[in-house]
């Protein structure tokens, strides 16, 4: 289920509207909203395509939206809890007008579940806005770096075979004359336009491929480090631990699903 099912948001007569929900479903549909919204991924992890890029979001990371942005949603999580606040974002604000993926400060994440007593209510209430307005002024310093988890899609038609290849073959020790061969270009426009279309090298796209599926494997609570990092390409724990944390600033243990 998503809100714009139901309600128009762009239609409520409130600078700030929440949802919650505890099983999440998506109609996978690009759409806009005039309002800004706050992803919250508590529990799961989801997908967000804006403008373009894909974006993956794990547990307890969230993402801001900024209003008029073209964008769409879905999950490869069974269940996931999602928390979405919309608001209107002043035109001064540049840091409302721009995507930001960040993981969630433990204060962000006691305001953002106090204001689920607010799901759905689509009256205005006074103490309701006081506190979003709070949370949504204080968003800026909240995102203190942004995470680059991100892949895009080449508009450039010369990049398709190669990065279809390299989606399903990330597991692999990739090399670039291959990706030459498959795409019909020289190693040098091939590295030129493949920089120029995604914003980052071949080697660094497979990166962030492999620590995206090894978050997926982690998630799911149905593989260990060990096996997470042999099944996404790596040959040692040790190499895949370090390409992890370069990458998510953190270590492939926080992201482990535990029983609750």
């Amino acid at each position: 289920m998503s809100p714009h099912d139901t309600i128009d948001i762009d239609q409520l007569k409130k600078p700030y509207f929440v949802w919650f929900e505890e099983d999440w479903r998506h109609d996978d549909i690009l759409h806009s909203h005039q309002k800004g919204q706050l992803v919250y991924v508590e529990s799961g992890f989801q997908y967000i395509t804006v403008d373009g890029k894909i974006y993956l979001l794990p547990q307890n990371h969230a993402a801001w939206i900024p209003p008029g942005a073209i964008h769409k949603t879905n999950s490869h999580s069974e269940k996931i809890k999602l928390m979405i606040m919309f608001a209107d974002a002043e035109e001064s604000s540049v840091f409302h007008h721009k995507i930001n993926i960040f993981s969630v400060p433990p204060v962000l994440k006691e305001m953002i579940k106090y204001a689920e007593k607010w799901s759905k209510n689509i009256s205005k209430d006074p103490n309701e806005i006081l506190f979003l307005q709070a949370l949504f002024n204080e968003l800026p310093h909240f995102v203190e770096h942004s995470l680059k988890l991100h892949i895009s899609l080449p508009e450039d038609k010369r990049l398709s075979k190669s990065i279809e290849y390299l989606h399903n073959h990330y597991r692999e020790d990739v090399r670039m004359v291959d990706l030459s061969e498959i795409s019909m270009l020289s190693l040098r426009t091939l590295e030129r336009i493949f920089k120029k279309e995604t914003g980052m090298t071949i080697a660094k796209y497979q990166q962030i491929l492999r620590i995206i599926k090894s978050l997926e494997l982690l998630n799911s609570g149905d593989h260990t480090i060990s096996e997470t990092a042999y099944k996404v390409g790596y040959k040692s724990v040790q190499s895949f631990t370090r390409s992890f944390r370069s990458v998510m600033q953190s270590r492939p243990t926080d992201f482990i699903k535990t029983t609750q």
